[in-house]
């Protein structure tokens, strides 16, 4: 068993740039331990990750606020406080906050991290289903 106390946790200022668009606010809530690294991540408006993909898979559990995540070659679906979402192993995909919402999110990510390219604008633009098509 590990435990990580919270005084311990490596949380960071504002980051831009490196693998996010925007600011956002990444804190290491539990560094990589048997090929499992635990982020909690605040997103302000229109802070995105860059595209990216997990070895073993990705789950996220959001927190707080509204936000928005796209597969590779699928449509933009809005995120709410209290959606998991589970990104299979090698599934390219980005996440963030929606442009007019914070969003908090904790994700919990296996193996290694590819991260890519940044999301262009116009991706990022892209129209989200509507909450009457997406549920």
């Amino acid at each position: 068993m590990i435990i990580t106390p919270a005084r311990s946790q490596a949380g960071t200022a504002g980051k831009s740039g490196s693998q996010f668009t925007g600011t956002a606010y990444p804190y290491l809530t539990m560094p990589a331990t048997d090929g499992v690294t635990i982020n909690t991540v605040d997103f302000t408006p229109g802070a995105r990750t860059h595209w990216h993909s997990h070895e073993s898979g990705q789950i996220l559990q959001v927190l707080a606020g509204r936000g928005l995540i796209q597969s590779e070659g699928g449509p933009v679906h809005v995120l709410r406080a209290g959606d998991t979402v589970w990104a299979p192993p090698g599934e390219r995909h980005w996440h963030g906050a929606a442009p007019d919402s914070f969003m908090v999110h904790t994700a919990i990510s296996l193996g290694v991290t590819a991260w890519e390219i940044p999301v262009t604008d116009d991706e990022y633009a892209a129209a989200p289903l509507t909450e009457e098509n997406e549920r």
